[in-house]
C-alpha cells in the first residue's frame, strides 16, 4: 500500500466465507488509501447459508470459481483463504486468480494441507466432531466445508505450482498443530494428531495449515525479487 498509495488498489477476497476479516483494509481506508475489494466464494450450501445471515458479505459473488467473471490483470493482490482444500478443480480456479493478477501483485494463499494429520482427520471425522473442532478453531466463521484436499493443497503442490506459472515464494509460514497459532482446538485434537502422525509413517502433527505471499514478477522470467 506504501509504494503504491495515491493510487487505487484493487483486492480479491476468494473464500470470502472463510476469511478471517478484510485483511485490515478497513483500517486502511481510514488512513487515506484507495482501496476497492471484490468477494468470490463457491456456490454450496455453507457458502449460501454465510452470504445470506452475514450483511458483510451481501456484495460476495457466489458460483463455479472456474468461470468466475475475473478480468485479466485487474488486482493488485488476491487472497485466497481456506478455499482451495474445499473445491474441484482447485488447479484451474487458482489459474484464474493468477491470470487475474496484475504484474508485481502479490498473491496470500492459506490453505490447509492435506499431507498433515488434522486433514486425514478432516476427511474422516464425523460431521458433529469437525463441527466442533471448527468452531474452536474459527470462531464465528460459516463451516465446516467439505473436506476435498486435491494435490494442490499441500507444500509440495504449492512450490510446484509457483514454480510452473513462474510465481516468487517471498514468505511462508506454517500453522497449527504443534506451531501453534490457532484459536484453541477441542481437548484431545492435538494428541490426535500426534497419534494420526506416528502411526502414518508419513503425515505430521507439526502443522494443520500453509500460509504463504507469493509474487507475480513483473518479468515472468525473473525467479529472484
Amino acid at each position: 500500500m506504501a509504494d503504491r498509495f495515491g493510487r487505487q488498489i484493487t483486492a480479491l477476497l476468494a473464500g470470502a466465507v472463510t476469511a478471517a476479516g478484510d485483511l485490515g483494509l478497513a483500517e486502511l481506508r481510514r488512513g487515506g488509501a484507495d482501496v476497492s475489494v471484490g468477494l468470490v466464494d463457491d456456490d454450496q450450501p455453507v457458502t449460501r447459508a454465510a452470504v445470506a445471515s452475514h450483511p458483510t458479505l451481501a456484495r460476495c459473488t457466489l458460483g463455479d470459481l472456474r468461470s468466475a467473471a475475473l478480468p485479466q490483470r485487474s488486482f493488485d493482490i488476491v487472497a485466497c483463504t481456506l478455499l482451495l482444500d474445499r473445491i474441484e478443480h482447485a488447479e484451474l480456479v487458482l489459474d484464474r486468480m493468477v491470470s487475474a493478477l496484475k504484474p508485481g501483485g502479490l498473491l496470500l494463499l492459506q490453505v490447509r494441507d492435506r499431507d498433515c494429520a488434522a486433514s486425514f482427520l478432516d476427511r474422516t471425522l464425523p460431521d458433529w466432531l469437525r463441527s466442533a473442532i471448527w468452531r474452536r478453531h474459527r470462531p464465528g466463521r460459516p463451516g465446516p466445508h467439505r473436506a476435498v484436499y486435491e494435490r494442490l493443497s499441500t507444500a509440495r503442490g504449492i512450490r510446484s505450482y509457483a514454480l510452473l506459472r513462474g510465481l516468487v515464494i517471498a514468505e511462508w509460514q506454517p500453522l497449527g498443530g504443534l506451531a501453534g497459532g490457532l484459536h484453541p482446538a477441542p481437548r484431545g485434537y492435538l494428541a490426535a494428531q500426534q497419534i494420526v502422525a506416528r502411526f502414518s509413517g508419513r503425515l505430521t502433527a507439526g502443522h494443520e495449515e500453509l500460509l504463504y505471499v507469493l509474487r507475480k514478477p513483473e518479468n515472468r522470467y525473473a525467479r529472484l525479487l
